[in-house]
């Protein structure tokens, strides 16, 4: 490995990087001389293993992980680099930049191809190809890149001359979504999200168990025996899982909610607005295209009211005249709604659409699903407890945990990939159904009864009128409650607590 520089790093194919910037790069990647990096959290977020094996052995030369701020993408990023060195790749393989946290690359014209050229002559020592052929290829993680402009161009440019292997993250996933085009065939994309229950038994808990979701073929859940099996299984998990969601409940699931337990809430909720919600709308949606800026006071005012009618149908009735209200401006469905998109892309929230069925849309909203109550409890100021015992001491917020509740299971169903989700809204004499899976030909409809006591014949109608209608294809229901245990006298309706719901995955 060459260690020497000059005042000026030079790189004879791209021309120099400046001596403050490659003195930054040196500092970040303490590793090329022998150094350990930051201390790390030991606990190992769900696709560390799968992001391991697609940056050594995947399909694509480079891997997207996306996802909203503060999830930990970061982290993953640097247990990564850890595991590289502990398998005994070379320190000088492998090269980490934090592109939103370099000031001295501004003015630098192509950053990714000026840094990978520095790399690749300061301190690899060969070409990327050559170093490749000796089965030594190199690894680049390149942190929050979706900042710079023409971003997807550089990796494409990268990736399709040189032999190398990359791994992306973003937290604005508005911007990755936008490179995607360019990069088709070139790369795979994760989403991550908020912590999975299981996931918070694991960091809080210590206790490490599989995943019961189905692993690709999604078919499976239309079969009733899955359910039945899965029912049995979730027995021995009690305790561990009704703990999590207790957890779940109280403080939600960003990593640091769940890490740094002794903060107290007021500390965190400013915290989760400053650098989740706040970042989100001033510096990854502020930006439109051709330079446009964005309305800020109007993103904030569209997420608040996403985060107040979360696992609601709003719709144009609900969110035109509040604003108009609150910002005195003759504000348009459209306009609205357009801004509704781009939280949906920043994976803030998640726009559930209605169905299609028979070769008809019905005319309908779409549902509002938050990343995470913990969000709207800080936003608004306004907790709402989700697990039994805490609804036992307040009853009266029980509608608000409903929706809250719907808004959970619908955001943990649009984040599995190749799942089809949407909402059933009322179609003449049909009532409307919570959420219908499209599994293949068949269908499975959700419906979430988030109470105490479950009349098993009321709560059941519009699951019981889907059902009945043979040509939506419907083997099976599903029941989501607030306690576990309730039983419906229908051999079609399966019953699951929301805690065992969210435990599958």
């Amino acid at each position: 490995m060459n260690s020497t520089h000059s005042p000026i790093d030079e790189t004879p194919l791209f021309g120099p990087l400046p001596v403050e910037l490659s003195e930054n790069l040196r500092s970040v990647n303490p590793w090329w001389r022998g150094e350990p990096g930051v201390k790390l959290p030991e606990y190992l977020r769900w696709p560390f293993e799968k992001l391991h094996h697609l940056l050594r052995k995947g399909m694509t030369p480079a891997t997207v992980l996306r996802g909203p701020r503060r999830v930990g993408k970061t982290i993953l990023l640097r247990q990564l680099i850890h595991r590289l060195l502990t398998d005994g790749v070379e320190p000088e393989r492998i090269l980490y930049v934090p592109f939103d946290d370099l000031p001295t690359m501004r003015g630098i014209k192509e950053p990714v191809l000026a840094i990978s050229r520095w790399f690749e002559k300061q301190i690899l020592g060969v070409s990327f190809n050559t170093a490749t052929q000796r089965d030594k290829p190199a690894f680049l993680l390149l942190d929050e890149v979706q900042n710079l402009d023409s971003w997807a161009e550089q990796i494409k440019h990268l990736v399709d001359n040189h032999s190398l292997r990359v791994l992306i993250t973003g937290s604005s996933s508005l911007r990755i979504e936008q490179g995607r085009d360019s990069l088709a065939g070139r790369i795979t994309t994760l989403e991550l999200g908020p912590l999975l229950l299981r996931e918070i038994a694991g960091l809080r808990f210590g206790f490490h168990h599989s995943p019961l979701w189905p692993n690709g073929a999604t078919e499976v859940l239309a079969q009733p025996q899955y359910w039945l099996d899965i029912k049995a299984s979730l027995a021995s998990t009690n305790e561990i899982r009704r703990s999590a969601f207790r957890e779940f409940s109280q403080r939600g699931a960003y990593p640091i909610a769940q890490e740094q337990t002794e903060t107290p809430w007021p500390e965190l909720a400013d915290y989760l607005n400053e650098t989740v919600v706040r970042r989100a709308i001033q510096h990854d949606l502020r930006s439109g295209p051709k330079g446009q800026k964005r309305d800020e006071k109007l993103l904030e005012e569209v997420f608040r009211l996403a985060c107040r009618y979360a696992g609601q149908i709003p719709g144009p009735s609900v969110f035109v005249p509040e604003i108009k209200q609150t910002l005195a401006g003759n504000i348009g469905w459209n306009r609205i709604l357009t801004y509704l998109r781009f939280l949906d892309k920043t994976l803030l929230i998640r726009m559930i659409p209605p169905a299609e069925l028979r070769l008809k849309r019905k005319k309908s909203p779409s549902k509002i699903c938050l990343c995470d109550h913990a969000l709207r409890a800080s936003w608004l100021q306004e907790i709402i407890p989700l697990d039994p015992a805490g609804l036992d001491a307040q009853p009266h917020l029980a509608d608000l945990a409903g929706h809250l509740a719907e808004s959970a299971l619908g955001y943990y169903l649009a984040s599995i990939p190749s799942l089809d989700v949407a909402h059933f809204p009322v179609r003449g004499a049909e009532p409307e159904v919570d959420f219908l899976l499209t599994l293949g030909s068949r269908r499975v409809p959700i419906e979430v009864k988030y109470r105490k006591r479950i009349d098993a014949h009321q709560d059941t109608l519009g699951l019981r009128a889907f059902l009945e209608k043979s040509v939506y294809n419907a083997p099976l229901a599903l029941l989501i409650t607030l306690n576990d245990q309730v039983q419906v006298n229908d051999p079609r309706i399966v019953s699951l607590s929301l805690s065992e719901f969210l435990w599958l995955r």
